[in-house]
């Protein structure tokens, strides 16, 4: 797995959701748990077909923000939701102790642990499938976060 830190650009954009955007989302993770539920799914091009199946057209983007939000885990029989027995199992969300290793097996699985961790140099994650950005606020923490990460992944 790669490992990116960068420091955040100076420019922010604000973001602004409409209620009926929120409900949309709210539809669309519905409909994503019952695909999972079923079985597995390989891939992100994968569900997006399955999405669109059930008239639900959806960006690869917007599919990404949907499986952290859902903190689905990918295993070797693709995406599930989270202590399907499909996957490896993840944290509870109310639970605070930082993630294990072991709990970060792959890159969408460690950003999600990154996110829910509350390190305070760490402003977000993006995660592909082998791949994670993490995004800080300046270089110098930047630099703190990568010599931890690799402490993580050496021990």
């Amino acid at each position: 797995m790669y490992i990116y830190t960068y420091a955040r650009l100076r420019f922010t954009r604000p973001r602004i959701l409409l209620f009926q955007d929120e409900e949309m989302k709210l539809q669309r993770l519905d409909v994503i748990r019952e695909v999972l539920a079923q079985s597995p799914v390989g891939s992100q091009d994968e569900l997006r077909k399955k999405l669109r199946r059930r008239g639900i057209d959806v960006t690869q983007a917007t599919l990404s923000r949907d499986i952290h939000t859902l903190q689905l885990v990918k295993g070797p029989k693709g995406y599930s939701l989270p202590h399907s027995g499909h996957g490896t199992a993840v944290a509870p969300e109310d639970d605070d102790t930082p993630p294990s290793i072991e709990e970060m097996g792959g890159a969408q699985t460690t950003a999600a642990a990154l996110d829910r961790a509350g390190w305070p140099e760490v402003i977000g994650t993006i995660a592909g499938d082998d791949t994670v950005l993490i995004i800080c606020p300046d270089v110098r923490r930047a630099g703190e976060i990568e010599h931890r990460m690799r402490t993580l992944l050496e021990s």
